[in-house]
């Protein structure tokens, strides 16, 4: 991955190119093109072809990127979420435990990872990270997608990694806020009932106008397509906005929150 990351850089200086303009050029975020030049992320061979056809080169790279070892970067259980997520139209999640993935902080996703049992290698929490910062280009497309998130509000309180670390997710979470097409509500501890005990789950409908629901375990997960069990945790996430602070309140409590 390292020598294939230096290849695309070596090919990009040559061509005049910045990793922002390659970027722009084969359909990634700028922070992807750092990834594989510096070998935290593989190159896939469909991001290969059309670098070869920017950068000049002969299929240099979609040979190397189709003679790449596979690695799993991505845990087996959680690669149906995120094909669903880069591909959806609108996107519900509930989390209880940590901040949504696709609203992590870096210093945050790391942390996370960090924590981890068993523990992963330093280069393991690297990779784990860049590809999950990778993931969240999904709320940045051209077109975006209508994404609600509501996060129950111990999250927000937990000091994962430091308290400064704690801040930047306040602050970064803050600013997702304001991103197109993005809703974020807190569920208050102060509320009497909880319509979500079973923990979190993400809910999709894709450019098809399928709904499906992704429900993630210990050491799991279950995508759901049964509509009567679409229906069910629909009705759930519903109450669940009903019952948390809206998104002026919910600004005003990150703000709150991140004070010292």
């Amino acid at each position: 991955m390292k020598m294939v990351g230096e290849q695309v850089a070596a090919a990009r200086v040559a061509k005049g190119l910045t990793q922002r303009e390659l970027g722009k050029a084969v359909g990634l975020q700028e922070e992807s093109i750092a990834s594989i030049e510096q070998g935290r992320r593989p190159l896939m061979p469909d991001v290969a072809e059309v670098m070869d056809r920017e950068l000049g080169l002969p299929g240099i790279l979609t040979v190397a990127a189709h003679k790449m070892p596979q690695i799993d970067v991505i845990p087996p259980w959680a690669e149906p979420l995120i094909g669903l997520e880069q591909k959806a139209q609108a996107l519900s999640s509930y989390q209880n435990q940590v901040v949504p993935g696709l609203l992590q902080a870096p210093a945050y996703a790391d942390a996370v990872f960090r924590s981890r049992i068993p523990l992963y290698t330093p280069d393991e929490i690297e990779a784990q990270t860049a590809a999950r910062i990778d993931r969240q280009s999904a709320l940045r497309r051209t077109q975006p997608m209508l994404a609600s998130f509501v996060i129950w509000e111990p999250v927000l309180r937990c000091p994962l990694g430091s308290r400064e670390v704690l801040n930047e997710q306040l602050r970064h979470l803050a600013a997702c806020s304001h991103l197109p097409g993005v809703t974020i509500q807190v569920l208050p501890l102060d509320r009497f009932s909880h319509p979500s005990l079973d923990g979190p789950f993400v809910l999709l409908e894709t450019a098809e106008h399928q709904h499906i629901a992704y429900v993630e375990s210990q050491r799991g997960s279950l995508v759901v397509s049964r509509p009567d069990e679409i229906s069910i945790l629909a009705q759930r996430y519903a109450m669940l906005r009903t019952q948390a602070l809206n998104p002026e309140e919910t600004r005003d409590l990150l703000k709150l929150l991140g004070d010292p």
